[in-house]
């Protein structure tokens, strides 16, 4: 029975197996073409050994040969069942048939080709994975093409075969031309530059194309200078220059980079002659600093890697007098670059702007100490620079090509210059009259008195047809007899080589042009008064007074009123007092101040005391209110001088009511120490009381410190006690105010930088209005600390709660307006008790009583 069982159980299982299959069996057998029925039965039989696997995809195959689903599944698995085995078993072949049969009917499946493809580069067989891909892009569609590439391009990349991979990326540009710098880097890492500068030529030259890593056409010229540049053996197809040169007129923002490049393209192709020409020729044409300073880096260190190479060929093949010679010439050729090079900077800056009037002067004074070359500038300067476009003062360029001539004593040509310039049509009159006036001053450097008159009277004369000074339309020389410039140093000339009537003339005529200013008229009038013309000077004043307005006129009116009160003083008081009222007449508050002076003065020495008063009064109403405390000032002083301390009363009031509140305060200080001083004690205690108002105890201590030493010189308890309840009262009324109470605190805290939250600064999120109420609590404290003690105030004048001991204090107290007597009264007052006063009975006389008398 033990041998029976052994021999069955091999079967037992077998037939345990078949009876598991048996449904699977079953349902392929009802649906033997249904993809489904298959793949629930693979799936089934994962884990069955992969002969019976494979066996069972044959068969799915042989009824669906169509299916892509059996396919994949059937090809994965045999890839995975020969993974870890070598490529040379046989067993990659039937594997790779497999993969041949499936093609017959999915040749159309990219997915299975790229399988395939990577398949085959595992196995490491070039040739027929080249092929493979081959028959993949002949079998797909075109549009799926681009799913093969990739991993072609990655196979070709692979292996050192330059050849194959030139081939294959020339057949991938025809599909995708926007790759082209994929290939041409490729062509790089292979050293095949020739073909890599071609590529690059044809898509710089290309506007259509697109950088996939994003480069700029820009960009790729300069790879393509680059490269042809610095590889002149290896590329030999291009015309180098021409394309480097076709660049230059293309990226005219990147001349610098472009010019070195092809200086270095000569420089290695050996031809170092050609290399000079190029660097020469670009630093005469770049036109920013920028691209000057690389080329001429590039050329300095060109010339000095000549002459090292130079100096060590000549120490070790020893050194001949050729060598010598050659050398010295390439030193000097260096020394010479580097000493031009300022002049060479100076030309690019001209080249940016040719009418750049400074730096043809710093062109100028970098050829000194060679005339020639400063004559030639300058002639090059003023033809080529166009005085509407021109950048500074052209008119400087003639003046100092004519300065030049005279400082080497060729006054002829000088002259020549400046008349010449005086017939450039300049932008502005002011370049003309400048011209004009160095023509004068050309004449009077040499002793030519005469001939500079004549110049400037030729210049201020009336042209054939008169222009507006500011009418662009029409050229500078018809409107230059307008310019105050030219009139003004022909003024001078008069009054120095003149006559009194050609000078008068020409001051006449500034001012019918009207083009005189405040100092000519003032000039004008001087000249009249030393010549003793005192009636025209004054007649030339009041034509410039009509002239000019506020508050341009101030200056004359200054001067005018000055010198006529001068003249005249007090003979001509009532056209002294008209000229003043004519000048206050729209006189604005700023200029106010000093002719209401000047006219008081008049008053009080010449006129009457009370219009000077009255002038004094109108002044404190019209000028500016910064000024006006000075004005009152200056009224009040001299009101107590003219009419006495009492007449001042009057004043203060009205200063009080119209200044601002710290100059009243400052006011009711001083009409309160005048009363004082008057002995008005009363007056001066009313005085205080009213400006008590304005003060606010924590920020005008000074004023209560003030009215509390008065009180207690002439005051008594009452009095402070009225005080002290009006300074509660105010320092309430100042507490209610927020928005006082506030900018008083910033005032108040010294080094407050001027916010609210600085006064707890680190707590930014606390409120604003409980800080304003903190600081308001401390300062309310620190007032009623402030508040005199009766204890240390002593001030105990008739008080029922003083003590003795106080009393007899005070008693010793100094009072410095107490009134001395004489020392000769009774003894016995003297030891009275500090509180007791001493009566006496006297009897009243029986006319008091009258009818009332008792009998």
């Amino acid at each position: 029975m033990g041998v029976v069982a052994r021999l069955e159980e091999p079967w037992c299982c077998g037939a345990c197996q078949e009876e598991e299959d048996l449904p699977y069996e079953e349902e392929i057998m009802r649906n033997q073409f249904s993809v489904k029925c298959w793949l629930r039965y693979i799936e089934f039989k994962q884990g069955a050994p992969k002969p019976r696997l494979n066996q069972l995809y044959e068969r799915a195959l042989k009824l669906l040969p169509c299916s892509y689903k059996l396919w994949y599944r059937y090809l994965k698995a045999r890839r995975a069942q020969v993974k870890h085995r070598c490529v040379t078993d046989p067993a990659y072949e039937d594997v790779n048939n497999c993969h041949e049969r499936a093609f017959v009917f999915m040749h159309k499946m990219p997915r299975l080709w790229l399988d395939y493809c990577q398949f085959l580069m595992d196995q490491g067989r070039v040739t027929h994975t080249r092929r493979t891909f081959d028959r993949a892009l002949r079998a797909l569609p075109i549009t799926q093409h681009s799913r093969i590439w990739p991993l072609y391009l990655r196979f070709l990349r692979s292996h050192p075969l330059p050849e194959t991979a030139v081939r294959g990326y020339r057949r991938f540009l025809k599909l995708s031309p926007e790759s082209a710098e994929e290939y041409i880097e490729y062509l790089k890492s292979s050293d095949r530059l020739d073909e890599a500068a071609q590529r690059l030529a044809t898509v710089v030259n290309d506007e259509r194309f697109v950088s996939k890593a994003g480069k700029s056409n820009y960009q790729l010229w300069h790879e393509l200078c680059d490269l042809i540049s610095q590889n002149p053996d290896k590329v030999q197809s291009l015309n180098v220059d021409a394309i480097i040169r076709g660049g230059l007129t293309r990226f005219t923002d990147q001349l610098g980079k472009l010019w070195c490049s092809l200086a270095d393209y000569y420089i290695r192709s050996g031809h170092f002659e050609k290399a000079r020409d190029v660097y020469e020729e670009a630093i005469r044409t770049v036109m920013t600093v920028r691209d000057f300073t690389q080329v001429f880096d590039s050329y300095a260190q060109f010339e000095e890697s000549m002459i090292a190479a130079k100096m060590e060929t000549a120490s070790e093949l020893g050194r001949e007098e050729e060598d010598d010679v050659d050398l010295e010439l390439r030193l000097a050729r260096f020394e010479q670059l580097i000493s031009r090079r300022p002049l060479l900077l100076n030309s690019v800056l001209l080249r940016q702007n040719p009418h750049h009037v400074h730096e043809w002067h710093k062109r100028v004074a970098l050829h000194q100490g060679r005339p020639r070359e400063i004559i030639n500038t300058y002639t090059e300067a003023v033809q080529t620079v166009d005085p509407f476009k021109a950048t500074g003062k052209p008119h400087t360029l003639w003046v100092a090509f004519a300065k030049f001539y005279e400082d080497n004593g060729q006054l002829d040509d000088a002259r020549v210059i400046l008349e010449k310039a005086t017939k450039v049509n300049f932008k502005q009159v002011d370049d003309l009259a400048s011209v004009w006036c160095q023509c004068g001053e050309l004449e009077l450097r040499h002793e030519n008195y005469d001939e500079a008159l004549r110049l400037l009277r030729k210049a201020t004369a009336l042209p054939a047809r008169r222009a507006e000074y500011f009418d662009g339309s029409e050229p500078v020389q018809n409107r230059v007899y307008k310019s105050l410039k030219v009139w003004s140093m022909l003024a001078d000339l008069e009054e120095s080589l003149g006559t009194f009537q050609s000078t008068k003339a020409v001051y006449d005529r500034i001012l019918d042009l009207r083009i005189a200013t405040p100092q000519i008229v003032i000039n004008y009038a001087m000249f009249l008064e030393e010549h003793k013309y005192f009636e025209e000077s004054f007649k030339a004043y009041e034509r410039g007074i009509s002239l000019f307005k506020w508050p341009n006129v101030s200056d004359i009116w200054s001067t005018y009123l000055t010198k006529f009160i001068a003249r005249y003083g007090g003979r001509k008081l009532e056209r002294a007092r008209d000229l003043f009222e004519q000048a206050l007449d729209g006189c604005p508050p700023k200029y106010a101040k000093t002719l209401y002076l000047l006219y008081a003065q008049l008053e009080e020495e010449w006129g009457l005391a009370r219009h000077a008063m009255a002038v004094y009064e109108r002044a404190t109403r019209a000028v500016e209110p910064a000024q006006q405390y000075d004005m009152f000032n200056i009224y009040i002083k001299r009101a107590a001088e003219i009419y006495g301390v009492t007449h001042t009363r009057g004043i203060y009031q009205k200063a009080i009511e119209v200044l601002s509140d710290e100059h009243a305060r400052e006011m009711c200080l001083r009409f309160a120490d005048m009363e004082c001083k008057l002995g008005e004690i009363d007056r001066a205690r009313a005085i205080y009381s009213f400006c008590s108002q304005i003060c606010d105890p924590r920020t005008t201590g000074a004023f209560w410190q003030t009215w509390k030493d008065f009180e207690v010189r002439h005051g008594n308890e009452d009095t402070i006690k009225e005080m002290l309840r009006i300074r509660r009262s105010v320092q309430a009324t100042y507490n209610t105010q927020v928005n006082f109470m506030a900018s008083q605190m910033l005032k108040v805290s010294g080094s407050a930088t001027g916010t609210v939250s600085d006064l707890a600064p680190g707590q930014s999120g606390m409120d604003d209005m409980k800080l304003l109420e903190q600081r308001a609590e401390q300062l309310a404290a620190e007032a009623e600390r402030d508040q005199p003690s009766r204890a240390q105030s002593k001030i105990l004048f008739v008080r029922s709660d003083a003590s003795r001991e106080e009393l007899a204090e005070l008693a010793q107290q100094v009072n410095p307006e107490e009134i001395q007597l004489g020392e000769d009264e009774d003894e016995d007052e003297m030891d009275l008790e500090p509180n007791e006063v001493r009566l006496e009975q006297q009897s009243v006389p029986a006319a008091v009583f009258g009818s009332l008398k008792e009998d």
